[in-house]
């Protein structure tokens, strides 16, 4: 018997091994070894089989879609196994450690497919047989009890639904359960959850805690806190009221300490990850406050013996009881050690001990808050008489060092006597003859034999100067340049969701908050306002200043502004204000370079040097080209486009008549231009032109465009009639009064002469 186990044992490795060499295999060995580690198979298969359901569907590498569907096969066993009241303690730690894995794939299982009621009985049997041993059962059975308890009140409670659209990638929770769910009544869920998360408190309000469980819950609720805030309150409430320290009494063994100490740990780390993920949320003082009080109540209770040992050795010369009895005075520098001979470092002379160790110990190695604190804590608790001993005692060392005479310099050199006189040497002046221009220049430039009879003081170091870069070329200048840029687009994206903006008014100074909106208006006024006299296409030369003159290829500014073409339509929806900033600094760069030209040529009759190409046009056709084939019906980009860009050309508005061609977008290009009629009245008439247009030549346009231009240019209809009875052949008076909004309150009773037996109705 024990042969035939030992090796069925080593045939389930075998299978354990190649699941964990490629997960695919959990599909088919689960479903085949679940008839041999039922509640009647051998205690050793058991325990193995419970324990690899346990690691499989723990396992991140098995797809979820297969562990859903693995996991509604496995609920009869797991009831089987659980409805043992005599059943392995191993076992059933097993068995609630899957139950808590597979809990939420079985609820999305009845929320997709609320016809399986089998499945979810079989599921609320596993969770009430869970639930009564909650309380009762083995320490370890209940740590997996808890662990199941957080996993039931996380999916039991409403999550957040990140994209709609895609089901299976949003967080199970009670957000996913429509209101009129058959089987599982979302109002019922909710308070199942709610009183479980009681159940779960309760550990922290018991007379008698145990360590274990409470820092099992602790570990459970961190994950409830951060990702449903509903319940959050409650439950940091519940740990700000929980005093692990309670339990502190005399007589405690080491057993005992070491748990208090594991509670008031986790305690605080709990805490303080919740203060360091919302430092400025509505608990921090409250937390602040707690970890500092469980701070001090634990010096006090733990370390008061080793606080209140007193020195191993009088710290004065005098023991106590002769203090005591004769009342005798410390003689101020009886214990100060003398300076040592020769040169005396800062070091040394505030070096007040005899201790070695204390000499060589390097005081750098604390951080300066706690050289503070136990500085502050000595000043509040030293002797006066000693304070005053030790400053007199370096106060002597100074003056002592002071009074020193001064150390003796170098020996002099004697001097030879026969020498003494070469002061009195007066030679007589002689012209010396003319020299020519290299023989100036042999005498000025020094000789090796000059240079090695050079005295010491002319070999000391001097100013050191570092020597000028060699030049660069144009291309690496280029690259440089491009490096630059991009750098500052990556930093772009990494705010790319920026802080809620502050309205500080015109007033306010541009780019000074280092936000986003700064990156862009460096990056965009880097692009419009660099020099415009460089020639684009000339050849790279070096004039006679020294001018570097660009060969072909772009500019600075070009592929600056290339690249926020690109980083703008990229997502230009959300990017839609960087395009916006982009051609307003074009136009203003626009025209300051032609009011700074035509200034020059009214004052010296002629330009001054190339004038600057108009950058605003362009790069407004550029991105309307680029964004407008992704427009739909819906879009309000083009409308905030064209109502905040500074200028609006008569090119700018054929681009957008040209949607009209798409059924689709008519009404799109029809609320664009009317808007710009609207609200923009530099561009009032082309747009009203442009409704004209669509009119006359665009048939799909002419419903939703007829009540516009009827409002801001009734006389286009009125002349559109002619136009429509010349080409149709006929025409009725119905047919004007149709066309005219206020045909109808100027109409006469006499009919007017008809044209045509057939009434056409021109639009």
């Amino acid at each position: 018997m024990a042969e035939a186990i030992a090796k069925q044992l080593s045939q389930l490795e075998e299978a354990r091994k190649h699941v964990l060499a490629d997960a695919v295999h959990y599909s088919a060995i689960i479903p085949g070894i679940l008839p041999i580690i039922g509640s009647k198979a051998h205690l050793d298969i058991r325990r193995w089989g419970t324990e690899f359901l346990a690691e499989g569907f723990a396992s991140p590498v098995l797809q979820i879609h297969a562990k859903e569907a693995l996991s509604v096969q496995v609920l009869p066993l797991l009831r089987e196994l659980l409805d043992n009241p005599a059943e392995d303690e191993y076992v059933v730690k097993s068995v609630v450690q899957t139950a808590a894995s597979i809990y939420g794939l079985v609820f999305r299982h009845i929320t997709n497919n609320p016809q399986n009621a089998p499945a979810w009985a079989e599921m609320a049997a596993i969770k009430s047989s869970i639930l009564k041993r909650f309380d009762t059962a083995a320490v370890g059975v209940r740590v997996c009890c808890i662990k199941f308890v957080q996993r039931v009140v996380l999916v039991q409670t409403p999550g957040v639904i990140t994209d709609p659209r895609r089901p299976e990638l949003n967080e199970i929770s009670l957000a996913l359960v429509p209101r009129d769910h058959p089987l599982i009544p979302p109002p019922n869920l909710e308070a199942e959850a709610s009183g479980l998360l009681d159940r779960l408190l309760e550990v922290f309000y018991e007379e008698k805690s145990n360590a274990i469980l409470v820092d099992a819950t602790l570990n459970c609720l961190s994950l409830l806190v951060r990702a449903r805030q509903t319940i959050s309150s409650k439950i940091i409430s519940a740990v700000l009221n929980f005093n692990p320290l309670k339990h502190v009494q005399n007589g405690m063994t080491g057993k005992d300490k070491v748990l208090i100490k594991s509670m008031e740990r986790t305690v605080r780390s709990f805490l303080m990850n919740i203060y360091r993920r919302s430092p400025t949320g509505p608990f921090a003082a409250r937390i602040q406050q707690h970890v500092d009080r469980l701070a001090s109540a634990r010096l006090e209770l733990f370390e008061e013996g080793n606080r209140k040992r007193g020195p191993p050795e009088p710290i004065d010369g005098l023991e106590g009881a002769k203090r005591a009895r004769l009342g005798a005075q410390l003689n101020d520098r009886s214990n100060i050690p003398p300076l040592p001979a020769g040169p005396v470092s800062i070091a040394q002379l505030y070096t007040l001990t005899r201790e070695e160790a204390l000499k060589s110990f390097d005081v750098t190695l604390i951080p300066l808050d706690l050289i503070v604190k136990i500085a502050l804590t000595i000043y509040q608790n030293v002797d006066a008489s000693h304070l005053d001993a030790a400053v007199n005692a370096v106060r002597s060392r100074y003056l002592d060092i002071s009074r020193q005479p001064p150390a003796p310099g170098p020996a002099l050199i004697p001097v030879d006597p026969a020498y003494e006189d070469d002061d009195d040497y007066e030679p007589e002046y002689q012209p010396e003859p003319e020299e020519d221009e290299d023989q100036v220049r042999n005498r000025l430039e020094p000789s090796p034999a000059d240079e090695e009879t050079k005295p010491e003081a002319d070999l000391a170091l001097k100013a050191f100067k570092l020597a000028q870069p060699p030049p660069i070329t144009y291309e690496e200048a280029e690259s440089m340049g491009k490096g630059a840029i991009s750098r500052v687009f990556i930093m772009m994206n990494r705010l790319e969701e920026p802080a809620k903006a502050q309205k500080a008014g015109l007033n306010r100074l541009a780019g000074s908050n280092f936000d986003r909106e700064a990156w862009v208006t460096m990056i965009t006024r880097l692009a419009t306002r660099t020099s415009p006299t460089l020639p684009d296409n000339d050849n790279v030369e070096e004039s006679d200043k020294g001018v570097l003159v660009r060969a072909q290829g772009h500019s600075l500014g070009d592929g600056i502004r290339e690249t926020l073409w690109k980083y703008v339509v990229e997502d230009f929806r959300h990017r839609i204000d960087v395009a916006i900033s982009w051609l307003n600094e074009e136009w203003y760069n626009d025209r300051i370079q032609s009011g700074a030209a035509g200034r020059a040529e009214a004052t010296n009759g002629k330009p001054q040097g190339p004038i600057a190409k108009a950058n605003y046009e362009k790069w407004t056709l550029k991105l309307l080209d680029a964004i407008v084939p992704y427009l739909d019906a819906n879009d309000k980009v083009l409308v905030r486009f064209l109502g905040e860009i500074p200028d609006i050309s008569q090119t700018v508005l054929d681009r957008v008549k040209n949607l009209a061609r798409d059924p689709d977008r008519v009404s799109l290009a029809v609320k664009a231009i009317y808007y710009l009629v609207a609200f923009k009245p530099p561009a009032k008439e082309m747009a009203i032109n442009a409704l004209e247009d669509l009119w006359n030549n665009y048939e799909e346009a002419k419903a939703s465009v007829r009540p516009l231009l009827a409002r801001v240019r009734p006389s286009a209809l009125v002349e559109a009639a002619p136009s429509a009875i010349k080409k149709e052949g006929s025409s009725t008076p119905a047919s004007l009064k149709e066309l005219t909004p206020t045909s109808r309150a100027t109409e006469s009773p006499t009919p007017q002469k008809t044209l045509s037996p057939n009434p056409v109705v021109a639009g």
